[in-house]
């Protein structure tokens, strides 16, 4: 029995050819499309959720009110650790972490690579395994080190690095006592190395007792049988206990919630990530049921077609449940070979949707969990595409159909239509909301930085820069690499401080107002750009009392209700600050947010940084050729690194970028899936009524009034997609906006522009087949007549 239904498959569709090529087209589009979606829904999902103490692990937060919000954020003060280990028994293991960078050198090797600062716990809070060293001992000591295996590699080749010994910054040496595998891609941490908090604390000078200094991130992992809830309600005060500050509450956040839900609203947790992911969940399956709704299209359409082949097989006793399993497993076949040409087609494109989403996703061949997926999502897909024309065409009445009355329904409403309407709703909502997440993307791209980022370059200072610093200044001005240059605390593109402590005559009693802080030692707006709107820069040289100057930004001033700021006092702790400048608000973090308020202080103790201007006479590489020399003759132990602001500037529109290229990406397929339907559908109608055709064209009918009459009946669908999406994509895209300040407004041109696109694309793909039975021959269509 199975091997006369599997003839009987292929024998229909060999004798089908073009409408089997379409749908298994569509439906391998389809499933390519999806898998690949829900390969980037797996790895998002997954994040952090392979450490084996997942469910008692925790990352430590604060909370407090800023500016009339609550606020919570993941940075702790530095002595947390010590006090977590030492009165909180609930807590079984807990490490801080932060970043570092440092020059390693191993022979004639020199490479500076990031790495982060860690507590010995880290190491078995974690899941990462080490190939070498015991997870226990590795950074129980100062000079001990923990690479990862490209790292190990890197410096020390095909060598064994475990016991070798590396040069750090050609200050210390550290010996390598652990070699750890390389870390997953679906994890937060991003390190090449791990090395003890100890000896952060001796080149920070020491251990830092300060708990108003919010800087690094505190993970622990809780005893067995210890609930969130429980240990929240007694950490709330450690901060309190620990310190005079009073306004802060601490709370921990566990890791099933680090990727998917780590948005907080006045305190409260109101989702993250998740959002992504439902969205293209959804998108996904939206994505292979128009695949399927392709498949019962066609094979509903060709129901005259099949219905003298369902009345022979009732009169000769075929019962309906046989009929079914017949079309339920030609179905299937169609989606075994569709399913295969979809794994060849996401093996094909990986790479490049790899490049796309920076993700380093693979197919797991060699695990038997992905054959069992693969197999349920293919007999998924068959059982959901061919479960209504198994139904529907089962069901013919052998009488009707053996007499020659059995009709197909072509009703005002039809399943059939409702769904081309219902795919092309779907494909007409994302290229709204393509066209929309494009037009914030540019809005935001175009907003004024409110500083000139062309020929603007960084260097961090590593090794003797700081030392140096006022040659490699002068050099680079005398040597004409540079037109200005200036020394901060971070690059101009970000936030690295921010304090609630200043004070100043006129401050309302109470209030907690948070300001990002910058550090500069001079020459601060002529190399960066700035406007000056209100008295000067700051300037070292020519003022030493600059010392305790600050600028402020426009928003500062507006903040502290200051209408003259120059000559003002503001008091930042004991010290007393002088304003001798207002500069125009320039874009220090988020470009959809509005600017924060500044102040920027002369020379201080930290810096990190150093901004120069390229020379406008020469050309870029002649530029940085002589900052190059510059730099090696006065740190020549450390490679000459820079970046370009303009460059990392763009990598904060990163996210925005991504999401529009892939919702491009989804909705191009979606239409050209919903498209291959129609062109079957308008082929099959076309062949259907050509006799209809031919009588009109002996009766006088032009090609064009025919292609009409055939064109409008499919128009008609697309313009009620069109009117079902409307008020979809609105609300979807109203929603997303909404959590930018700094945000495009929904115009109407938007909906214009997509009902033209999608009605040019429908006319497109149903006229070709409408003009062809336009122009056949009526002679050749009404012989058998």
């Amino acid at each position: 029995m199975f091997k006369n239904y599997l003839k009987i498959t292929w024998r229909n569709l060999m004798k089908n050819k073009s409408f089997t090529a379409i749908n298994i087209a569509g439906l391998a589009v389809g499933m390519a499309s999806a898998a690949l979606i829900l390969f980037w829904v797996q790895n998002e999902v997954s994040y952090d959720q392979f450490h084996d103490k997942k469910d008692r692990l925790y990352t430590m937060y604060n909370k407090s009110r800023f500016d009339g919000k609550l606020w919570c954020w993941n940075t702790t003060p530095k002595p947390m650790m010590k006090a977590l280990k030492q009165d909180y028994p609930q807590v079984d293991e807990a490490s801080r972490n932060t970043g570092g960078n440092f020059l390693f050198t191993v022979g004639d090797k020199r490479m500076n690579l990031q790495g982060n600062f860690v507590d010995p716990d880290f190491l078995t809070m974690f899941s990462f395994p080490l190939i070498k060293g015991d997870a226990h001992t590795a950074l129980n000591t100062m000079k001990n080190i923990v690479l990862t295996e490209t790292t190990a590699k890197a410096l020390f080749g095909n060598e064994d690095a475990y016991g070798k010994t590396i040069k750090i910054d050609s200050v210390d040496y550290f010996t390598v006592t652990g070699i750890m595998k390389d870390l997953p891609n679906n994890t937060r941490f991003k390190f090449g190395y791990l090395m003890p908090w100890k000896y952060w604390e001796k080149t920070s000078g020491g251990e830092d007792t300060n708990w108003g200094n919010n800087s690094v991130q505190t993970y622990i992992t809780l005893k067995p049988g210890v609930t969130e809830q429980f240990f929240n309600a007694r950490v709330k005060d450690i901060t309190r206990s620990h310190s005079d500050i009073k306004d802060i509450d601490v709370f921990v956040h566990p890791a099933s919630k680090w990727r998917l839900r780590s948005n907080f609203e006045e305190g409260k947790q109101v989702g993250g990530k998740i959002e992504t992911i439902k969205l293209f969940s959804l998108i996904a399956g939206f994505i292979l049921l128009i695949a399927c709704i392709n498949f019962m299209n066609l094979s509903t359409a060709r129901s005259e077609k099949r219905a003298k082949e369902v009345g022979i097989r009732k009169v000769v006793g075929a019962g309906k449940s046989s009929l079914i399993a017949q079309f339920m497993g030609e179905s299937i076949l169609i989606a075994i070979i569709s399913g295969a040409i979809a794994l060849l087609i996401v093996q094909l494109s990986l790479s490049g949707f790899n490049t796309l989403t920076q993700k380093q996703l693979f197919i797991p061949y060699s695990n038997p969990s992905f054959w069992l997926i693969v197999f349920g999502f293919i007999l998924l897909t068959g059982l959901l595409a061919g479960s209504y024309p198994a139904l529907y065409l089962s069901s013919f009445a052998p009488v009707k159909v053996l007499k020659g009355t059995f009709k197909a329904a072509n009703a005002a409403i039809s399943p059939r239509k409702i769904l081309v309407v219902t795919q092309f709703t779907f494909a007409i909502v994302l290229i709204i909301c393509t066209i929309i997440v494009k037009n914030q993307l540019d809005y935001a791209q175009s907003r004024d930085t409110g500083y000139a980022k062309n020929k603007l370059v960084y260097t961090f200072m590593t090794g003797t820069i700081d030392k140096n610093y006022s040659l490699i200044r002068n050099e680079l001005l005398s040597s004409g690499a540079a037109t200005a240059v200036s020394k901060t605390s971070a690059p101009i593109t970000e936030g690295w401080s921010d304090t609630w402590d200043y004070t100043w005559d006129g401050k309302q009693e109470g209030a907690k107002i948070d300001f990002n802080v910058f550090n500069t030692d001079g020459s601060f707006t002529k190399t960066m750009g700035l406007k000056i709107v209100d008295g000067r820069d700051i300037d070292a040289t020519r003022y030493p009392g600059d010392s305790t100057s600050i600028m402020l930004n426009e928003a500062a001033v507006k903040v502290m209700g200051f209408k003259h700021p120059v000559g003002q006092i503001v008091r930042n702790g004991d010290r007393k600050l002088t304003v001798v400048g207002v500069v125009k608000d320039f874009i220090l973090q988020s470009p959809y947010e509005p600017v924060k308020q500044m102040v920027i202080h002369g020379p201080a103790s930290w810096f990190n940084v150093i901004h120069y201007k390229l020379n406008d006479k020469k050309s870029v590489a002649e530029c940085l050729k002589l900052a190059e020399g510059v730099f090696k003759k006065y740190n020549s132990e450390y490679p000459f690194d820079y970046n370009f602001v303009d460059e990392q500037y763009g990598l904060k529109f990163q996210d925005e970028q991504r999401m529009s290229t892939l919702a491009s990406l989804f909705a191009g397929l979606t239409i050209f899936i919903s498209c291959l339907g129609l062109f079957g559908l308008a082929t099959y109608m076309a062949q259907n009524r050509i006799k209809e055709i031919g009588v009109r064209k002996v009766l006088g009918a032009s090609v064009f009034g025919v292609t009409t009459m055939l064109s409008k009946d499919f128009l008609k669908l697309v313009g009620v997609a069109f009117a079902l999406s409307v008020p979809i994509a609105w609300y979807l895209m109203n929603q997303w906006l909404l959590k930018y300040s700094y945000r495009v407004d929904i115009s109407v041109w938007v909906f214009i522009i997509a009902a033209i696109l999608t009605t040019l694309i429908s006319i497109l793909t149903v006229s070709s087949q409408a003009v062809k039975a336009a122009l056949t021959n009526p002679v050749k269509s009404l012989r058998s007549e």
